[in-house]
């Protein structure tokens, strides 16, 4: 019986690396699930879910450590069950001039109503006509069932003016 991993590694970019990590897992003897790999701040960053046998979770960690082992920082974590999402999901995008504590207002709101943030990418981006800092984000967030989605568009477009950004979520479901 196999057990879900998540490998996170964080090193030096460089050209193959991927595919030096893909190579350990399929050698330990793991099954690469899903994974979300970036370069940001300079860094190459990731977390791979793996499925592997308990017995070859150690020739695993040896295996992705030893690709690069100076630059490398590797971690394994048990995966915790995953199951359908309870609640109702939506997508949140956000467009604004960059200003500090844009994130921390939006977390916050979306945490006083009990709604889960299941991704969130965000991004820098500057003015094509004014060069000027422009911060992007994109949420896909989980409303709980006793939580009117309305009630989440209502709190976010009420901050949406405070911190100056344009403003959609999709997903909502039509009243009747």
């Amino acid at each position: 019986m196999g057990v879900s991993v998540i490998l996170t590694v964080v090193g030096s970019d460089r050209p193959g690396l991927t595919q030096a990590i893909a190579d350990a897992v399929l050698r330990a003897g793991g099954n690469w699930l899903e994974s979300q790999l970036s370069r940001l701040g300079g860094k190459y960053v990731g977390a791979v879910l793996v499925e592997i046998t308990e017995t070859d979770l150690a020739r695993l960690e040896d295996a992705v450590k030893a690709i690069d082992p100076a630059t490398l920082s590797v971690t394994l974590i048990e995966a915790a069950a995953d199951g359908p999402a309870d609640g109702h999901m939506l997508t949140l995008e956000l467009v604004g001039a960059d200003r500090l504590g844009i994130v921390r207002e939006v977390t916050g709101v979306l945490a006083g109503l009990n709604v889960n943030i299941e991704d969130f990418d965000t991004a820098i981006d500057h003015g094509a006509w004014s060069g000027e800092p422009i911060f992007r984000a994109r949420a896909t967030l989980t409303v709980p069932a006793d939580v009117d989605p309305d009630q989440v568009v209502a709190a976010l477009e009420a901050i949406s003016g405070e911190i100056m950004v344009d403003l959609t979520v999709s997903g909502v479901p039509a009243t009747a």
